[in-house]
């Protein structure tokens, strides 16, 4: 039998212990160098790093601290966040009102708003020879009669337009910082914020660095496999790093705003006063958006087992309500958090298994040796 023919699986086995070393080292340093280089583009933009991790839990508190002044005072509805993210994302979000301009760029100075007839009291108060008293209102009787008022009902009182006065005072300045600081994660050491500075950026570098490391790991095994076999990473690798990218930024633009809204909701209904540790929001920022990177690989774990024949597809599909079952409990461990948050890492996971049971379908599992059924066919008709 020629060696083309063989059904052999060791025949293309060529590589000495030694050059299996060798292959080890090339692809070990090349994979190093390239999470050197990365790591190194991310500290440089190490500012900007941090401001987007920071971003989620910021905006958190800045959106608390407004309730807690009574601006715009409104509890956390989830359903009217994920109403106006749809609407966003279906390109049917209301348009925003221009944001008026800045009229105080000096952050001494405030504007207040008071109706003319108290200022006009006060000035009278303070010095009663310069300034008059201001007239008494006008009855109800005398006051302008609305044209929509029924009969026999009281004409509505005229309504004051308030006036702006600005005032200035160096105290201002350190009210307005005492509030920007309440709404920004803090530190406990001297040296913690470096060293977060630090674990950020090589953490960021590690992320974007993390196909490069996989191809060079990648191809270190392909060196002990098929031509047939080799092919497969070039189709695993992109969608492997589509659905781990594609689950962490959905948590990072979709659960945080869920998940930080019902906790600091929660712990203000408990009286408690929340400052956040920017050590601690990290190991959270990290977390939680790698449970859902990893979690959103399920379809290429259910295509790997249906390959190693330790599940087939009609056991996906007969297994489907115990999936959901499972799926549940992982969603439910994974979010701590208000039901709204399990269900957007339920869902997608729901949908990701029957994605996995269509590629075990368009991708059907190959024969080791080839069509040799075929071939003992044909021999057997040929010995007939």
């Amino acid at each position: 039998m020629s060696r083309q023919n063989s059904k052999d699986l060791f025949d293309n086995t060529t590589m000495t212990f030694g050059e299996h070393l060798e292959e080890l080292r090339i692809r070990l340093w090349r994979a190093i160098v390239g999470l050197v280089l990365v790591t190194c583009v991310t500290m440089y933009f190490g500012d900007q790093v941090m401001a987007i991790v920071r971003k989620p839990i910021e905006d958190a508190l800045r959106a608390r601290g407004k309730n807690l002044t009574g601006e715009d005072a409104k509890p956390f509805d989830a359903a009217k966040t994920w109403n106006t993210f749809w609407k966003w994302a279906t390109g049917k979000a209301e348009p925003k009102p221009e944001a008026p301009p800045e009229v105080n760029p000096n952050s001494k100075t405030i504007t207040v708003q008071i109706n003319p007839s108290e200022l006009l009291t006060a000035l009278h108060d303070a010095d009663p020879q310069r300034f008059p008293a201001p007239a008494e209102k006008p009855a109800p009787a005398a006051a302008s009669t609305s044209p929509d008022a029924k009969d026999g009902e009281a004409p509505a009182a005229a309504e004051e337009k308030p006036v702006s006065l600005r005032l200035t005072a160096p105290e201002f300045a350190q009210w307005r910082g005492a509030v920007e600081q309440q709404q920004r994660p803090i530190v406990l050491t001297v040296q913690e914020g470096f060293m977060t500075w630090l674990k950020v950026s090589f953490v960021a570098g590690l992320v974007l660095s993390s196909p490069w490391v996989f191809y060079q790991g990648w191809l270190f095994v392909a060196a002990g496999l098929y031509p047939h076999e080799r092919k497969y990473v070039h189709i695993y690798l992109p969608m492997s790093s589509l659905l781990f990218f594609g689950g962490a930024a959905f948590c990072f633009f979709g659960v945080f705003p869920f998940v930080l809204g019902f906790l600091l909701q929660f712990s203000e209904e408990l009286k408690l006063q929340t400052q956040i540790r920017i050590a601690d929001w990290i190991d959270f920022a990290v977390m939680l958006p790698l449970m859902f990177g990893i979690s959103f690989q399920l379809p290429l774990v259910m295509l790997f087992l249906e390959r190693l024949s330790i599940f087939e597809i009609k056991d996906f599909q007969e297994k489907r309500r115990i999936s959901i079952f499972i799926i549940t409990i992982i969603s439910m461990i994974l979010t701590p958090a208000e039901p709204y948050s399990m269900l957007m890492m339920m869902v997608p996971m729901i949908i990701l298994y029957e994605f996995g049971i269509i590629i075990c379908r368009w991708f059907p599992k190959p024969k080791p040796f080839g069509d040799e059924d075929e071939d003992e066919k044909k021999t057997t008709v040929a010995t007939a």
